[in-house]
């Protein structure tokens, strides 16, 4: 050792010997440990390592504002599914009264869970295989999970914003192209097509124009050209905004979040105008309180706020990994949370709006539609003149008048009603038809806007804001799997978004085929649901049950300044786990009672009907359910049976910033945890990064391990690579 080293000097004079390598590094100098970091691998030294560890820790991306980041998070959680999945339950569930399961729910579970991952992507700053390798390495696999999941889910849900890319450019044309059935040639005559004339214009449109779909998933037919142009537009456009990673996706999500708002209240104050908003806004808030009874509406809404919060996907962890370990995670949760709800309410009010418009537009079609009956029977002497009561005008009915007109002959006309075919066009009725989905989006608002005044531009604004909505989902998305495996395989980022885009359409050409729709509809319930709800469990139980909730809150008051509710102690430790049980085991219960199927669209009835999954649709259904849960308990029991290295050895301990390593694989493990930080194995500090300076044996270390058997340290982790932890 050189004689001017200040261990040298310290030898010759009279002050304390030290005596561990603790005590060794309290005298030196005050350390950076950004830049220096405990080695507990059987790995020799490498300095060129070392230097790009520490370059990674200092140039990880961050956001360029708190606004970006949180318009982010909004654009991820905010997406299709709150136009036209939350309307739908909210009118089947009982209206106003499903808001209450909704919003219980989202506190008890939602915000909890949310609020979860949002810390630990924030503290340990890497992407979802990353975290739970660190947290608990035989968990690993949920990272893996989460990246199949967020692939088979980017795979359909790309293709809708192909059809709202296809519909958006077809809007620029008056009239609008769904607003008639086309006129076919037969010999000489001219006719309506005549499945259009047996179903509407805009149904007709969807399902013959849009997707030319064939009668069955069986049957193929081949792929549509024109959806898979804009297939390929789509991944296009989401390979643009995501190459340059949360520097270009960043930048995205300042229009694509913003922009449906704009639109969402643009409509609603243009649906408010329209004759009959009222009657479908008071249909939509007027409470079934005997709903709330009901088990099925909670375990759905359950499910609706687990896929709005966009929880286990890992694209709320990939997000809030780019923040700063001091940013206020808890205030961001809860602002999101309840964003996305009020969001959720607000398209309920524009859809409704806009339904409600709609079922007086088609109540008046059959008022006007079965006058024109009545006529003919009373022409004919069918029915006498004497039952039509004396102040009605047929020139100028109204929904009233027919009303009072058809309950007098059904009165007198009881035993021969039937054969008369007479409609009763009640209000009520077509409010009460349930559509989500594609069906809402492209068959229900489309009809609909064709009756609006300058039907184009609101055509245009409307898919635009589709396309907005599911750009920020799909970014979100693709997050959840680039962040992790750039993060752990260091790949190039510019590269494998590319390829990554490039595979996805490749594979998403199933999707475009004429029986398309029919795999989308697949993809959408099994494909994520179940493995989503077991990765959320197995998260849950990580943090609060394996890595301790104490010990997790201690962590996030030294991150956050301040110590989060003890509300969120109890939801983690024993509410939300037992929601999230509860809800598995309904969904399995689910898919046990309902035979998996799908509706058909059959040409010749112009009707759908539906349909269970043949043998082989099945094999690919449970195929997916299987594949997208395996990295779960593959990786759990290669790790379990030390089958592959978790990064935990004890071989070596290096100390990088004094360039010196002792050889301690002949100590025992209790004198090899001694040796290290001159404490009893009990009292190893917390393997959770911390951003406290070392100061001494005498105050808590940052020198971060865990005690496991036969001598290892087991966070699985090497912690130079886990940047800004501040080690």
């Amino acid at each position: 050792m050189p004689k001017n080293s200040k261990v040298t000097q310290r030898e010759h004079s009279s002050e304390h010997v030290t005596e561990s390598v603790a005590d060794l590094l309290a005298h030196e100098e005050p350390v950076d440990y950004k830049r220096s970091v405990l080695n507990v691998t059987a790995e020799s030294w490498d300095k060129q390592k070392d230097a790009e560890d520490e370059a990674e820790a200092e140039n990880r991306p961050a956001w360029n504002s708190k606004l970006q980041y949180i318009l982010a998070q909004i654009g991820y959680s905010v997406g299709l599914g709150n136009v036209w999945r939350f309307p739908y339950l909210c009118q089947k569930n009982g209206g106003g009264a499903y808001l209450v399961p909704y919003l219980v729910l989202l506190i008890i579970i939602g915000l909890p869970l949310f609020f979860l991952e949002l810390a630990v992507g924030q503290r340990i700053r890497r992407g979802s295989i990353g975290v739970w390798n660190y947290i608990c390495p035989r968990l690993g696999g949920i990272g893996y999970a989460s990246c199949l999941v967020c692939f088979f889910v980017g795979l359909y849900y790309n293709v809708i914003i192909g059809w709202s890319i296809f519909y958006f450019f077809k809007s620029f044309q008056y009239p609008l192209p769904w607003s008639e059935c086309p006129i076919v040639k037969n010999g000489t005559l001219a006719v309506v097509e005549t499945e259009c004339e047996r179903s509407s214009a805009t149904t007709y449109f969807w399902y013959r124009e849009t997707l030319d779909i064939s009668n069955s998933i069986s049957e193929s037919g081949g792929l549509n050209w024109k959806m898979t142009l804009c297939l390929l537009v789509a991944w296009s456009l989401v390979g643009l905004a995501m190459i340059k990673g949360i520097q270009s996706s960043g930048k995205v999500m300042y229009f694509s979040s913003l922009f449906p708002y704009v639109v969402l209240v643009c409509f609603l104050v243009r649906g408010l105008l329209l004759r009959g908003a009222v009657d479908g806004i008071m249909h939509m808030f007027t409470p079934k309180m005997d709903k709330m009874l009901d088990p099925q509406v909670w375990r759905e809404a359950a499910t609706q706020v687990f896929f709005a919060l966009g929880l286990g996907f890992g694209g709320v962890i990939a997000f809030s990994s780019y923040n700063k370990q001091d940013n206020n995670c808890h205030f961001d949760a809860t602002l999101v949370s309840f964003i996305n709800f009020f969001t959720s309410v607000l398209a309920t009010l524009v859809v409704f709006a806009v339904l409600g418009f709609k079922a007086n537009i088609m109540n008046e079609k059959c008022v006007v539609e079965n006058a024109e009956k009545i006529l003919g029977y009373l022409n004919t002497n069918v029915l006498s003149h004497d039952l039509i009561p004396p102040h009605v005008n047929f020139s100028h009915l109204t929904a009233k008048d027919y009303n009072e007109m058809y309950r007098v002959i059904m009165t007198v006309k009881e035993g021969h009603f039937k054969e008369l075919g007479l409609d009763p066009c009640l209000l009520e009725d077509e409010l009460n038809k349930s559509v989500q989905g594609t069906g809402l989006a492209f068959i229900a608002f489309t009809e609909a806007m064709t009756h609006f005044p300058a039907s184009p531009f609101w055509s245009v604004m409307f898919f635009l804001m589709l396309i907005n909505l599911g750009l920020g989902s799909m970014i979100g998305t693709m997050s959840g799997i680039t962040t992790p495996i750039i993060d752990t395989f260091k790949v190039r980022k510019e590269v494998f978004t590319v390829g990554c885009c490039i595979f996805a359409f490749l594979v998403g050409l199933i999707f475009v085929q004429r029986s398309g729709n029919y795999f989308v509809t697949m993809f959408d319930d099994y494909s994520a649901t179940l493995p989503l709800t077991v990765v959320v469990i197995l998260e849950n139980i990580a943090v609060a049950w394996i890595y301790g909730t104490k010990k997790f809150m201690q962590e996030l008051t030294e991150m956050l300044g301040f110590r989060p509710y003890q509300f969120y102690y109890y939801t983690w430790k024993y509410v939300s786990p037992i929601c999230m049980a509860v809800l598995m085991t309904a969904s399995i219960i689910q898919l046990g009672v309902s035979p998996p199927g799908y509706s058909a669209w059959i040409r010749e009835e112009a009707a759908e009907k539906f349909l269970f999954y043949p043998t082989w649709a099945m094999a690919i259904l449970i195929s997916l359910i299987i594949l997208a849960s395996l990295p779960l308990p593959l990786v759990f029991i290669l790790r379990q049976f030390h089958l592959v290295s978790d990064g935990s050895n004890a071989l070596s301990v290096t100390y990088k910033k004094g360039r010196m390593m002792k050889d301690i694989s002949n100590l025992e493990d209790n004198d090899e945890t001694r040796f290290i930080l001159s404490k009893v194995p009990s009292e190893t500090p917390s393997p959770m990064p911390t951003h406290r300076s070392y100061l001494g044996p005498g105050s808590n270390s940052p020198m971060e391990m865990s005690n496991a058997p036969n001598g290892r340290y087991g966070s699985g982790y090497l912690l130079a690579s886990t940047p800004e932890s501040e080690l």
